[in-house]
């Protein structure tokens, strides 16, 4: 073999699937070339290269759903959002545009993949702007794709930034950024005009998509008002033209303000369409609530309620240092980290089920194939310094190693220090004790 990881844990979801082991239960990984070809216990092969894992947890990369890396690392371009509302975060980017050029988002997007790599994210869906009639960005991350794509899965979402109906040109922008291989149609209904014409784009939009056989991703109800209720027809649309499976809406920030009674209606009509939700748990408690004096709204959908339906729901970073969002560094524990506090998730399956957020749920969105721990799945992991997810977590635990392809493409040393007390050295680590 190529490479063999020995003595990982792996995640919950996936150990008895993967391999019949028990929890907590050491395993080794077998690879060959990009390809993972053994996932069993004491494997009796040699590798020409293996990496001992000393009862560290094994998973599959992180994935971001829901991003925009056409503005990554913008911030301060050509100002600051200084009332910090998604409102003039869109009229920056409004501004911003015209200076754009092509070798400055390349550049800037190949630092934001290198930042993710090193963090173990290894799959991204960025929504890239069309409004602009150049298409300026598409080129440009079309350009990112190629070049990444050796070790990282980019999908580019087709995104009318301005409105479908409300920016004169922006469906046939879109059109022409599908033609140039764009993978996935966008949309943005509650920023149209009218509720009227919302409800419309989202029809023409999934009309398009079920012509070309493609998948959907639209920024949904990204508003404190309990009557934007665009996800509504979204689904409603997905049901009419066979779309299940294929379709999410992000943001969904209007859920926390709707009234209850509405919300046992929608979510079940949610999951029967087979509607995925993708929240964004540090941006949504960012922007949303801003005109709220007090008690201020949390701005994040209902994940926990979503997950009890059987809604497949994920997390999404949305945005590092760009008009909307000043922070950020790529790592999807510290997105986890953030929804599980503002959704309340602090029980022990509810908080592996945040982990499960910014992986599995979300390769099943991004419809990943071969992604896994299991023969046969694509050779892509992270080995990472905690015990299981609950711990990767609260740690934000360190990237000990990343694979992709079969290569180690990033390492990282454990967190530990060692002290003196009393005259002796004494290694002290940040994990929790056990016996």
């Amino acid at each position: 073999m190529d490479l063999i990881i020995r003595g990982a844990v792996l995640p919950r979801s996936v150990t008895r699937a993967a391999s019949g082991a028990h929890a907590d239960e050491r395993i080794d990984i077998g690879i060959e070339g990009a390809r993972i070809v053994a996932v069993e216990p004491h494997l009796a092969a040699h590798a020409q290269q293996e990496i001992n894992a000393d009862g560290m947890l094994v998973t599959p990369p992180f994935v971001d759903a829901h991003f925009h890396m056409d503005a990554t690392l913008s911030y301060g371009l050509p100002r600051v959002n200084a009332s910090g509302t998604l409102l003039e975060g869109i009229a920056l980017w409004g501004e911003l545009k015209p200076h754009l050029t092509h070798e400055a988002l390349v550049e800037r997007a190949l630092q934001y993949c290198d930042w993710a790599v090193a963090r173990g994210l290894l799959a991204i869906r960025t929504h890239v702007d069309v409004c602009d009639d150049r298409l300026l960005a598409v080129q440009a991350l079309l350009e990112v794709r190629r070049r990444v794509a050796p070790y990282m899965d980019l999908q580019l979402v087709a995104f009318p930034q301005d409105g479908l109906l409300r920016s004169p040109r922006a469906f046939d922008n879109l059109k022409r950024a599908i033609d140039l291989g764009v993978d996935v149609v966008g949309g943005i209904p509650h920023f149209e005009r009218t509720m009227a014409d919302g409800a419309e784009s989202v029809r023409m939009l999934c009309e398009f998509a079920a012509q070309k056989g493609l998948r959907v991703d639209m920024h949904c109800d990204e508003s404190d008002d309990p009557l934007s209720r665009h996800i509504e027809t979204l689904a409603g649309e997905t049901h009419r033209l066979g779309l299940q499976g294929r379709v999410a809406g992000s943001h969904l920030t209007s859920m926390h303000s709707m009234d209850h009674y509405y919300v046992s209606k929608l979510l079940p009509l949610m999951h029967e369409a087979g509607v995925a939700a993708i929240a964004n748990p540090l941006i949504n408690i960012t922007l949303q609530g801003r005109s709220d004096t007090y008690p201020k709204r949390r701005g994040m959908t209902r994940v926990p309620e979503m997950l009890a339906m059987g809604i497949n729901v994920a997390f999404g970073h949305d945005c590092v240092m760009d008009p909307w969002y000043s922070l950020g560094s790529g790592d999807m524990l510290e997105v986890a980290h953030m929804g599980l506090h503002v959704a309340q998730m602090t029980g022990t399956d509810a908080m592996r089920a945040c982990f499960d957020a910014v992986t599995f749920n979300a390769a099943r969105i991004l419809g990943l194939e071969g992604y896994g721990i299991e023969p046969g799945c694509a050779a892509n992991c992270v080995l990472l310094d905690a015990r299981d997810e609950v711990e990767a977590i609260r740690l934000r635990a360190a990237r000990v190693a990343v694979v992709s392809r079969g290569k180690v493409v990033s390492r990282s040393p454990a967190a530990h220090a060692t002290l003196t007390l009393e005259g002796r050295p004494q290694q002290v680590d940040f994990k929790l004790r056990r016996t």
